[in-house]
């Protein structure tokens, strides 16, 4: 089934299966397939984000699950917490989905990373569908799930057009402007490999 998603701008992505089909405005992308599902976003179309620091934030860092926040706490636990804490795999692996989640929730469609050596890591990371994109050394600035508040320049995957994977992001502003100044945390909708992944409530 092919679904268009289009945004307040009237730009449109059609997507079919795990590609997009067609892209341009709204009313020519309807007008191309007029069978296809609509669906409409406050805001504006993207190609998502890359967020630098995958490696800190999946495999240096330990999410808690929403059950352990009365003794852990709900933000992500480093350094001296996280030796302490001593996850196994299987807690690796679980704070691995929950912390592709959260950069889901913020219009992450990829993440930089070295070399993943947590092999649960690595496959709970795979099985998400996140894409990954490798790196050398470390990027500088502060890890964070909001790629605008970690110090860094913002980067964005190359633009979604016909025969493109299917990744990409909306958030709820007005433009590019106001989502570096808002920040990652506006994202209303988040798709990967076709499907939509993440969606605000």
């Amino acid at each position: 089934m092919l679904t268009i998603h289009a945004d307040a701008r009237g730009h449109a992505l059609a997507v079919r299966g795990e590609w997009i089909a067609d892209a341009g405005p709204l009313a020519d992308v309807v007008a191309a397939h007029p069978h296809a599902r609509v669906r409409e976003w406050p805001g504006i179309l993207t190609p998502g984000l890359v967020n630098l620091h995958g490696t800190e934030l999946l495999e240096e860092a330990y999410h808690p699950d929403p059950r352990e926040a009365d003794t852990l706490g709900t933000e992500p636990l480093t350094g001296d917490a996280l030796a302490d804490l001593a996850p196994d795999d299987a807690r690796w692996g679980a704070s691995a989905r929950r912390g592709v989640q959260r950069m889901l929730a913020h219009g992450t469609v990829a993440a930089a990373c070295e070399e993943l050596r947590n092999r649960a890591v690595r496959d709970a990371v795979r099985r998400t569908g996140l894409g990954v994109v490798g790196r050398t050394g470390r990027p500088g600035g502060v890890p964070s799930l909001d790629p605008y508040a970690s110090g860094l320049p913002v980067e964005f995957p190359p633009p979604r057009e016909r025969g493109s994977a299917a990744r990409f992001a909306v958030f709820d502003v007005r433009d590019e402007s106001e989502l570096a100044e808002r920040g990652a945390g506006t994202c209303v909708a988040t798709v990967v490999g076709g499907r939509l992944v993440y969606r605000r409530r």
